[in-house]
Protein backbone atom coordinates (compact mmCIF):
# COMPACT_ATOMS: atom_id res chain seq x y z
CA UNK A 1 0.00 0.00 0.00
CA UNK A 2 1.02 3.55 -1.03
CA UNK A 3 0.48 6.61 0.93
CA UNK A 4 1.32 10.21 -0.14
CA UNK A 5 1.34 13.51 2.16
CA UNK A 6 0.44 17.23 1.20
CA UNK A 7 1.53 19.28 3.82
CA UNK A 8 0.32 22.59 4.30
CA UNK A 9 1.65 25.69 6.96
CA UNK A 10 4.00 25.62 9.45
CA UNK A 11 7.33 23.79 10.78
CA UNK A 12 4.67 22.21 12.94
CA UNK A 13 2.43 20.48 10.71
CA UNK A 14 5.56 19.86 8.61
CA UNK A 15 7.17 18.14 11.92
CA UNK A 16 3.43 16.06 12.36
CA UNK A 17 3.44 15.05 9.10
CA UNK A 18 6.84 13.08 9.25
CA UNK A 19 5.40 11.99 12.54
CA UNK A 20 2.48 10.39 10.73
CA UNK A 21 4.17 9.46 7.55
CA UNK A 22 6.58 7.09 10.33
CA UNK A 23 3.35 5.45 11.50
CA UNK A 24 2.20 4.36 8.35
CA UNK A 25 5.68 3.02 7.37
CA UNK A 26 5.53 0.98 10.35
CA UNK A 27 2.07 -0.19 9.58
CA UNK A 28 4.04 -1.55 6.29
CA UNK A 29 2.94 1.41 4.02
CA UNK A 30 5.83 2.82 1.07
CA UNK A 31 5.74 6.81 1.17
CA UNK A 32 5.41 8.21 -2.73
CA UNK A 33 5.41 11.06 -3.66
CA UNK A 34 1.78 13.70 -3.79
CA UNK A 35 1.93 13.99 -7.53
CA UNK A 36 2.31 9.73 -7.94
CA UNK A 37 -0.48 7.15 -7.69
CA UNK A 38 -0.89 6.08 -4.45
CA UNK A 39 -3.62 4.16 -2.56
CA UNK A 40 -3.90 6.59 0.72
CA UNK A 41 -3.40 10.38 0.15
CA UNK A 42 -3.12 12.49 3.63
CA UNK A 43 -3.54 16.45 3.65
CA UNK A 44 -2.62 17.98 6.35
CA UNK A 45 -4.13 21.52 6.47
CA UNK A 46 -3.59 24.83 7.27
CA UNK A 47 -6.15 28.07 8.18
CA UNK A 48 -3.82 30.51 8.94
CA UNK A 49 -5.97 32.94 6.27
CA UNK A 50 -8.65 32.11 3.66
CA UNK A 51 -6.54 32.07 1.18
CA UNK A 52 -5.23 28.33 3.21
CA UNK A 53 -8.45 27.19 3.34
CA UNK A 54 -8.95 27.80 -0.53
CA UNK A 55 -5.18 25.81 -1.35
CA UNK A 56 -6.52 22.93 1.61
CA UNK A 57 -9.93 22.18 -0.23
CA UNK A 58 -7.61 22.61 -3.56
CA UNK A 59 -5.49 19.66 -1.98
CA UNK A 60 -8.07 17.59 -1.57
CA UNK A 61 -9.93 17.07 -4.56
CA UNK A 62 -6.79 17.07 -6.46
CA UNK A 63 -5.83 14.14 -4.39
CA UNK A 64 -9.21 12.13 -5.27
CA UNK A 65 -8.74 12.91 -9.04
CA UNK A 66 -4.82 11.35 -8.70
CA UNK A 67 -7.06 8.19 -7.80
CA UNK A 68 -10.40 8.01 -7.43
CA UNK A 69 -10.31 4.93 -5.43
CA UNK A 70 -8.07 5.81 -3.04
CA UNK A 71 -8.42 6.66 0.90
CA UNK A 72 -8.31 10.88 1.65
CA UNK A 73 -7.83 11.64 4.62
CA UNK A 74 -7.95 15.15 5.15
CA UNK A 75 -6.30 16.50 8.90
CA UNK A 76 -5.32 19.41 10.70
CA UNK A 77 -6.24 22.93 11.75
CA UNK A 78 -8.85 23.68 8.96
CA UNK A 79 -10.57 20.46 9.39
CA UNK A 80 -10.86 21.21 13.25
CA UNK A 81 -12.95 24.46 11.67
CA UNK A 82 -14.40 23.84 9.58
CA UNK A 83 -15.32 19.69 9.15
CA UNK A 84 -18.53 20.29 8.16
CA UNK A 85 -17.11 22.28 4.97
CA UNK A 86 -14.58 19.79 4.23
CA UNK A 87 -17.03 17.26 4.16
CA UNK A 88 -18.86 18.93 1.47
CA UNK A 89 -16.24 18.73 -0.62
CA UNK A 90 -17.21 15.17 -1.05
CA UNK A 91 -15.34 11.91 -1.47
CA UNK A 92 -13.52 12.98 1.60
CA UNK A 93 -13.10 9.24 3.93
CA UNK A 94 -11.25 10.42 7.11
CA UNK A 95 -11.60 13.88 8.49
CA UNK A 96 -9.12 14.36 11.60
CA UNK A 97 -8.74 17.47 14.02
CA UNK A 98 -5.24 18.58 15.50
CA UNK A 99 -5.59 16.16 18.37
CA UNK A 100 -5.68 13.04 17.11
CA UNK A 101 -3.05 12.80 14.35
CA UNK A 102 -1.45 9.84 16.03
CA UNK A 103 -4.57 7.53 14.98
CA UNK A 104 -4.51 8.26 11.40
CA UNK A 105 -3.27 4.92 10.39
CA UNK A 106 -6.37 3.56 12.22
CA UNK A 107 -8.72 6.06 11.53
CA UNK A 108 -7.60 5.12 7.30
CA UNK A 109 -7.41 1.48 7.79
CA UNK A 110 -10.94 1.65 9.33
CA UNK A 111 -12.77 3.60 6.44
CA UNK A 112 -11.73 1.03 3.95
CA UNK A 113 -12.58 -1.74 5.92
CA UNK A 114 -16.28 -0.26 7.10
CA UNK A 115 -16.47 1.75 3.47
CA UNK A 116 -17.66 4.73 5.23
CA UNK A 117 -16.88 8.21 5.62
CA UNK A 118 -15.58 9.01 9.35
CA UNK A 119 -15.25 12.33 10.81
CA UNK A 120 -13.40 12.49 14.25
CA UNK A 121 -12.95 16.07 14.85
CA UNK A 122 -12.88 16.56 19.46
CA UNK A 123 -13.36 19.43 20.76
CA UNK A 124 -9.83 21.57 21.45
CA UNK A 125 -10.21 24.69 23.31
CA UNK A 126 -10.77 22.80 26.81
CA UNK A 127 -8.14 19.41 25.58
CA UNK A 128 -4.83 20.31 27.55
CA UNK A 129 -3.24 17.01 26.80
CA UNK A 130 0.03 16.81 24.79
CA UNK A 131 -0.66 14.78 21.76
CA UNK A 132 3.01 13.19 21.67
CA UNK A 133 3.76 12.78 17.84
CA UNK A 134 6.76 11.30 17.94
CA UNK A 135 9.84 10.69 14.93
CA UNK A 136 11.88 8.30 15.35
CA UNK A 137 14.10 8.02 12.27
CA UNK A 138 14.26 11.33 10.66
CA UNK A 139 15.09 11.71 6.91
CA UNK A 140 18.01 13.72 7.28
CA UNK A 141 20.62 13.74 10.11
CA UNK A 142 21.88 17.29 10.05
CA UNK A 143 19.05 18.86 12.25
CA UNK A 144 15.88 17.44 14.06
CA UNK A 145 12.78 19.34 14.93
CA UNK A 146 11.00 18.57 18.04
CA UNK A 147 7.69 19.52 19.14
CA UNK A 148 7.44 20.38 22.61
CA UNK A 149 4.29 22.60 23.14
CA UNK A 150 0.93 23.28 21.08
CA UNK A 151 -1.81 25.84 21.69
CA UNK A 152 -2.39 28.70 22.09
CA UNK A 153 -4.17 31.36 24.58
CA UNK A 154 -3.46 34.76 23.42
CA UNK A 155 -6.84 34.87 21.04
CA UNK A 156 -5.28 38.09 18.99
CA UNK A 157 -7.70 39.46 16.59
CA UNK A 158 -6.53 38.29 13.33
CA UNK A 159 -6.24 35.01 14.02
CA UNK A 160 -8.06 31.51 14.59
CA UNK A 161 -5.29 29.14 15.61
CA UNK A 162 -6.38 28.90 19.25
CA UNK A 163 -9.86 27.65 17.70
CA UNK A 164 -8.14 25.58 15.65
CA UNK A 165 -5.15 24.11 18.20
CA UNK A 166 -6.92 24.74 21.29
CA UNK A 167 -5.65 25.77 25.32
CA UNK A 168 -1.74 25.58 25.31
CA UNK A 169 -0.13 22.15 26.51
CA UNK A 170 2.91 20.96 27.16
CA UNK A 171 5.45 17.83 26.51
CA UNK A 172 6.82 16.20 29.79
CA UNK A 173 9.78 17.41 30.07
CA UNK A 174 11.62 14.04 30.68
CA UNK A 175 10.38 12.81 27.40
CA UNK A 176 11.60 16.07 25.95
CA UNK A 177 15.29 15.79 27.77
CA UNK A 178 15.07 11.71 26.63
CA UNK A 179 14.43 12.13 23.12
CA UNK A 180 17.45 15.12 22.91
CA UNK A 181 19.56 12.40 24.07
CA UNK A 182 18.31 9.77 21.40
CA UNK A 183 18.83 12.24 18.57
CA UNK A 184 22.85 12.85 19.84
CA UNK A 185 22.95 9.64 19.87
CA UNK A 186 21.98 9.23 16.13
CA UNK A 187 24.29 11.64 15.11
CA UNK A 188 22.29 15.23 15.24
CA UNK A 189 24.11 18.16 15.64
CA UNK A 190 21.13 20.63 15.96
CA UNK A 191 17.86 20.08 17.91
CA UNK A 192 15.18 22.85 16.66
CA UNK A 193 12.93 23.62 19.54
CA UNK A 194 9.57 24.56 17.80
CA UNK A 195 5.44 25.09 18.85
CA UNK A 196 2.41 26.89 18.28
CA UNK A 197 3.38 29.68 20.80
CA UNK A 198 6.72 28.06 22.81
CA UNK A 199 7.15 30.31 25.16
CA UNK A 200 4.40 30.05 26.70
CA UNK A 201 6.04 26.44 27.33
CA UNK A 202 5.20 25.13 31.31
CA UNK A 203 2.09 27.11 32.02
CA UNK A 204 0.18 23.82 32.12
CA UNK A 205 2.85 21.59 33.92
CA UNK A 206 3.62 20.84 37.80
CA UNK A 207 6.55 22.72 39.46
CA UNK A 208 8.63 25.19 37.89
CA UNK A 209 9.32 24.33 34.58
CA UNK A 210 9.16 26.80 31.71
CA UNK A 211 11.06 27.09 28.38
CA UNK A 212 14.35 28.52 29.95
CA UNK A 213 14.84 25.04 32.16
CA UNK A 214 14.57 22.75 29.25
CA UNK A 215 17.30 24.63 27.32
CA UNK A 216 19.23 24.56 30.58
CA UNK A 217 18.86 20.61 30.72
CA UNK A 218 19.39 20.41 27.11
CA UNK A 219 22.42 22.20 27.24
CA UNK A 220 23.97 19.32 29.64
CA UNK A 221 23.60 16.34 27.06
CA UNK A 222 26.90 15.68 25.23
CA UNK A 223 26.66 15.32 21.51
CA UNK A 224 24.62 17.92 20.85
CA UNK A 225 26.37 21.20 19.17
CA UNK A 226 23.02 23.44 18.54
CA UNK A 227 20.37 24.56 20.45
CA UNK A 228 17.51 26.71 18.31
CA UNK A 229 13.86 27.43 19.47
CA UNK A 230 11.37 28.51 17.00
CA UNK A 231 9.01 31.61 16.55
CA UNK A 232 8.26 33.29 20.01
CA UNK A 233 6.64 35.83 21.85
CA UNK A 234 9.06 38.82 23.30
CA UNK A 235 7.16 38.32 27.04
CA UNK A 236 9.11 35.52 27.22
CA UNK A 237 12.41 37.48 27.59
CA UNK A 238 12.57 39.23 31.31
CA UNK A 239 15.60 40.55 32.17
CA UNK A 240 16.40 37.42 34.17
CA UNK A 241 15.92 35.16 31.24
CA UNK A 242 17.88 36.85 28.55
CA UNK A 243 20.85 37.44 31.38
CA UNK A 244 20.67 33.15 31.80
CA UNK A 245 19.87 32.72 28.03
CA UNK A 246 23.56 34.51 27.50
CA UNK A 247 25.34 31.99 29.63
CA UNK A 248 24.10 29.23 27.36
CA UNK A 249 26.92 27.98 24.87
CA UNK A 250 25.30 25.42 22.69
CA UNK A 251 21.83 28.32 22.17
CA UNK A 252 21.77 29.73 18.87
CA UNK A 253 21.99 33.58 19.10
CA UNK A 254 19.29 33.88 16.35
CA UNK A 255 15.83 34.76 17.48
CA UNK A 256 12.83 35.34 15.99
CA UNK A 257 11.07 37.67 18.40
CA UNK A 258 7.42 38.09 16.90
CA UNK A 259 6.69 42.06 16.90
CA UNK A 260 3.97 42.44 13.88
CA UNK A 261 3.03 46.25 14.25
CA UNK A 262 5.39 49.16 15.69
CA UNK A 263 2.37 51.18 16.43
CA UNK A 264 1.10 50.80 19.85
CA UNK A 265 -2.61 51.52 18.92
CA UNK A 266 -2.04 48.66 16.28
CA UNK A 267 -0.68 46.26 18.52
CA UNK A 268 -3.52 46.80 20.76
CA UNK A 269 -5.79 46.46 17.93
CA UNK A 270 -4.15 43.19 17.71
CA UNK A 271 -4.71 42.29 20.91
CA UNK A 272 -1.10 42.14 21.37
CA UNK A 273 0.12 41.22 24.80
CA UNK A 274 3.45 43.95 24.26
CA UNK A 275 4.08 47.88 23.40
CA UNK A 276 7.02 49.26 21.34
CA UNK A 277 9.13 50.32 24.27
CA UNK A 278 8.98 46.96 25.64
CA UNK A 279 9.97 45.32 22.45
CA UNK A 280 13.06 47.55 21.90
CA UNK A 281 14.01 46.90 25.71
CA UNK A 282 14.12 43.17 24.99
CA UNK A 283 15.87 43.84 21.61
CA UNK A 284 18.63 45.98 23.46
CA UNK A 285 19.30 43.65 26.42
CA UNK A 286 19.71 40.69 24.10
CA UNK A 287 22.42 42.68 21.80
CA UNK A 288 24.22 43.74 25.01
CA UNK A 289 24.03 39.73 26.66
CA UNK A 290 23.99 37.70 23.10
CA UNK A 291 27.01 37.93 21.28
CA UNK A 292 26.50 38.32 17.69
CA UNK A 293 22.97 37.61 18.40
CA UNK A 294 20.06 38.20 15.33
CA UNK A 295 16.73 39.35 15.76
CA UNK A 296 14.49 38.47 13.39
CA UNK A 297 10.38 39.23 13.37
CA UNK A 298 7.02 39.19 10.89
CA UNK A 299 5.67 41.84 10.45
CA UNK A 300 1.55 42.93 9.33
CA UNK A 301 0.93 46.20 7.17
CA UNK A 302 -2.49 47.10 6.31
CA UNK A 303 -3.92 46.18 9.49
CA UNK A 304 -7.54 47.66 9.56
CA UNK A 305 -7.29 51.15 11.06
CA UNK A 306 -3.43 51.42 10.16
CA UNK A 307 -3.39 55.26 9.25
CA UNK A 308 -0.46 56.40 7.31
CA UNK A 309 0.58 57.94 10.45
CA UNK A 310 0.52 54.89 12.22
CA UNK A 311 2.40 52.99 9.09
CA UNK A 312 5.25 55.72 9.56
CA UNK A 313 5.63 55.18 12.90
CA UNK A 314 6.13 51.40 12.16
CA UNK A 315 9.01 52.14 9.58
CA UNK A 316 10.62 54.65 11.31
CA UNK A 317 10.81 52.00 14.65
CA UNK A 318 11.96 49.39 12.34
CA UNK A 319 14.80 51.70 10.44
CA UNK A 320 15.97 52.66 13.96
CA UNK A 321 15.77 49.23 15.15
CA UNK A 322 17.50 47.29 12.25
CA UNK A 323 16.66 44.05 12.71
CA UNK A 324 18.17 41.20 10.68
CA UNK A 325 15.53 40.38 8.79
CA UNK A 326 11.81 40.98 8.78
CA UNK A 327 9.17 38.99 6.76
CA UNK A 328 6.73 41.22 5.82
CA UNK A 329 2.68 40.02 5.03
CA UNK A 330 -0.17 42.15 3.89
CA UNK A 331 -3.04 41.93 6.07
CA UNK A 332 -5.79 39.50 4.86
CA UNK A 333 -8.98 39.31 6.66
CA UNK A 334 -9.69 35.95 8.14
CA UNK A 335 -13.18 34.94 8.15
CA UNK A 336 -13.90 33.85 12.03
CA UNK A 337 -11.90 36.45 13.34
CA UNK A 338 -12.93 39.75 15.10
CA UNK A 339 -10.46 41.72 12.43
CA UNK A 340 -12.49 40.45 9.75
CA UNK A 341 -15.13 42.12 10.79
CA UNK A 342 -13.15 45.66 12.00
CA UNK A 343 -14.19 49.08 10.28
CA UNK A 344 -11.95 50.67 8.68
CA UNK A 345 -10.35 48.00 6.21
CA UNK A 346 -7.04 49.40 4.23
CA UNK A 347 -7.59 49.34 0.25
CA UNK A 348 -5.28 46.65 -1.73
CA UNK A 349 -3.09 49.34 -3.12
CA UNK A 350 -1.93 50.94 0.39
CA UNK A 351 -1.44 47.35 1.38
CA UNK A 352 1.22 46.97 -1.36
CA UNK A 353 2.58 50.42 -1.43
CA UNK A 354 3.62 49.64 2.41
CA UNK A 355 4.60 46.45 1.66
CA UNK A 356 6.92 47.64 -1.03
CA UNK A 357 8.72 49.96 1.34
CA UNK A 358 9.11 47.40 4.16
CA UNK A 359 10.76 45.23 1.82
CA UNK A 360 13.38 47.31 0.54
CA UNK A 361 13.95 48.62 4.46
CA UNK A 362 14.73 44.90 5.19
CA UNK A 363 16.96 44.66 2.35
CA UNK A 364 18.80 47.31 3.11
CA UNK A 365 19.18 45.87 7.48
CA UNK A 366 19.59 42.49 5.90
CA UNK A 367 22.83 43.62 4.24
CA UNK A 368 24.23 46.04 6.64
CA UNK A 369 23.52 43.01 9.34
CA UNK A 370 25.38 40.62 7.16
CA UNK A 371 28.24 43.10 6.10
CA UNK A 372 29.33 42.89 9.89
CA UNK A 373 30.76 39.74 9.77
CA UNK A 374 32.63 39.40 6.88
CA UNK A 375 36.43 38.98 7.47
CA UNK A 376 35.12 36.72 10.67
CA UNK A 377 35.81 33.02 11.36
CA UNK A 378 32.32 31.77 11.83
CA UNK A 379 31.22 27.66 12.35
CA UNK A 380 28.81 26.33 9.71
CA UNK A 381 26.45 23.18 10.18
CA UNK A 382 26.46 22.31 6.14
CA UNK A 383 22.46 21.40 5.26
CA UNK A 384 23.07 20.63 1.67
CA UNK A 385 24.87 21.41 -1.87
CA UNK A 386 24.21 24.65 -3.55
CA UNK A 387 23.45 25.59 -6.91
CA UNK A 388 25.34 28.79 -6.71
CA UNK A 389 28.82 26.88 -8.09
CA UNK A 390 29.81 23.36 -8.96
CA UNK A 391 31.19 21.68 -5.84
CA UNK A 392 29.47 24.23 -3.55
CA UNK A 393 27.51 23.26 -0.23
CA UNK A 394 25.23 25.59 1.85
CA UNK A 395 24.28 26.07 5.66
CA UNK A 396 23.98 28.31 8.49
CA UNK A 397 26.09 29.87 11.03
CA UNK A 398 24.61 29.62 14.84
CA UNK A 399 23.41 33.01 14.27
CA UNK A 400 21.30 31.74 10.93
CA UNK A 401 23.56 33.73 8.44
CA UNK A 402 23.19 31.42 5.20
CA UNK A 403 26.77 30.82 4.12
CA UNK A 404 27.68 29.27 0.68
CA UNK A 405 31.14 27.67 0.51
CA UNK A 406 33.34 25.73 -2.58
CA UNK A 407 34.20 22.15 -0.91
CA UNK A 408 35.40 18.88 -3.25
CA UNK A 409 34.35 17.02 0.25
CA UNK A 410 30.59 16.31 0.92
CA UNK A 411 30.06 19.20 3.55
CA UNK A 412 26.20 17.42 3.97
CA UNK A 413 25.93 17.27 8.22
CA UNK A 414 29.22 18.59 9.09
CA UNK A 415 30.10 21.94 11.13
CA UNK A 416 33.20 23.86 9.76
CA UNK A 417 35.00 27.11 10.61
CA UNK A 418 34.58 28.93 7.67
CA UNK A 419 35.84 32.87 6.82
CA UNK A 420 33.11 34.77 5.89
CA UNK A 421 34.55 36.83 2.33
CA UNK A 422 31.10 38.56 0.85
CA UNK A 423 27.99 39.45 0.75
CA UNK A 424 25.75 37.98 -2.61
CA UNK A 425 21.99 38.23 -2.60
CA UNK A 426 20.90 36.54 0.27
CA UNK A 427 24.03 35.16 1.73
CA UNK A 428 27.72 35.32 2.74
CA UNK A 429 30.51 33.50 0.10
CA UNK A 430 32.70 31.62 2.68
CA UNK A 431 35.83 30.07 2.36
CA UNK A 432 36.47 26.83 4.65
CA UNK A 433 39.60 26.93 6.66
CA UNK A 434 41.46 24.02 6.10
Amino acid sequence: MKVAFATLGCRVNQYESEAMAEKFIKSGYEIVDFEDAADVYVINTCTVTNMSDKKSRQMISRAKRRNSDAIIAAVGCYTQIAPEKVSEIGDVDVILGTRNKGEIVYWVNRAREENKSIVMVNEVLKDKVFEDLRIENYQEKTRAFLKIQDGCNNFCSYCLIPFARGAVCSKNPETIINEVKELAIHGFKEIILSGIDISSYGVDLEGNWNLLKVLQEIEKIQGINRIRIGSIGPEFFSQEVIGNIGKLKKLCPHFHLSLQSACDETLKRMNRKYNTEQYKIIVDSLRKNVKDVSITTDIIVGFPGETEEEFNRTYEFLKEIKLSKMHIFKFSPRTGTRAAVFEDQVDGKVKEERSKRLIKLNEENEKEFMNKFIGREMSVLFEQGSNYMENSYEGYTPNYIKVVAESKEDLTGKVINVILKEVKEDFILGEIIL
